[in-house]
């Protein structure tokens, strides 16, 4: 009995550094985001609670939020979360099929962009679609004869959104990309040689009866990390254009009406009631994940 308790013990003082910074840094910014969401906060005045009027202004009389917002940040979640995902999964898989070396080399080349900061990676992004002569795609353009005058790739309302687009993809090789190389590279390969003796009979067949169904962890990882990763990644948009709000709210995301109403016109009670909407658009998206990737009892 006593070793029991002293086994509970241990891993309890184990486990207190990890929950101390849980709830300090999680569940206390959560109740707090939740709380002041139902009230008028300026951040200079004490909250004044409000009720639902917060969440009734944003779906209802908000015209951007609802007209602009929304869309940009379903559109921009739609292509980027499972385009990322997917893409994740073929790396990985592709990669898996080559040996060490050029598969570890290959990896980093991939995984590198995932670990640059998101104003850096701006900034060499402004360069390629800068709006003068000067930018690599511009000047790229025009000697082709393709055009004849620059585009402001950054502040035009028809392009804004396809680079953030293109820009995000191309640092999305994040971690779930290494659970997913791990997850393949893991597989039992009598796995694949029994299937082939029941009947698969190509690639395609191996991946979706063997690979994906015996990497389901790494998938479900995989899957929840990219959707937290495309709500988080608003910030893009504002470090390409240069301006929150984006020109004509062309690139303007959820995370990016946040920050605009909670830091610049310091409306944090309605800010929080756009961050409450967010974390619920978050869950609901993590929970489609976990019950396509997660293990069914």
């Amino acid at each position: 009995m006593m070793n029991k308790v002293q086994k509970h013990a241990g891993t309890s003082i184990f486990l207190a550094p990890y929950l101390i910074f849980f709830f300090t840094f999680i569940i206390i910014p959560v109740v707090v985001a939740i709380f002041l969401s139902f009230t008028y906060f300026n951040a200079i005045e004490m909250p004044t609670f409000i009720g639902l009027a917060n969440y009734v202004s944003v779906l209802t009389q908000d015209q951007v939020f609802m007209q602009k917002v929304l869309p940009n940040t379903l559109t921009f979640a739609v292509i980027v979360g499972p385009g990322g995902y997917i893409l994740s999964f073929l790396l990985a898989w592709m990669l898996a099929q080559i040996s060490r070396v050029p598969r570890t080399i290959l990896a980093l080349i991939i995984y590198s962009p995932s670990m640059t900061a998101g104003i850096a990676m701006a900034v060499v992004w402004t360069i390629i679609f800068s709006g003068d002569q000067t930018g690599y795609l511009n000047s790229l353009l025009i000697t082709m004869g393709i055009l004849f005058e620059p585009i402001q790739w950054l502040q035009s309302p028809d392009h804004l959104m396809t680079i953030m687009i293109v820009v995000t993809l191309w640092g999305s090789m994040g971690v779930g990309f290494l659970a997913m190389l791990s997850g393949v590279l893991n597989i039992n390969k009598e796995i694949y040689e029994a299937g082939y003796i029941d009947g698969i009979k190509n690639r395609f067949q191996e991946i979706i009866y063997i690979t994906i169904p015996s990497m389901k962890p790494q998938m479900l990882f995989g899957a929840v990390m990219a959707v937290v990763g495309t709500f988080q990644a608003g910030a893009i948009g504002v470090a390409l254009s240069g301006a929150n709000p984006t020109p004509q709210y062309a690139g303007q995301l959820m995370v990016n009406h946040l920050e605009d109403y909670g830091f610049i016109r310091y409306e944090m009670g309605y800010a929080a009631a756009i961050s409450v909407i967010l974390l619920l658009v978050v869950y609901i998206f993590s929970k489609v994940a976990w019950r396509l990737f997660g293990e069914k009892d």
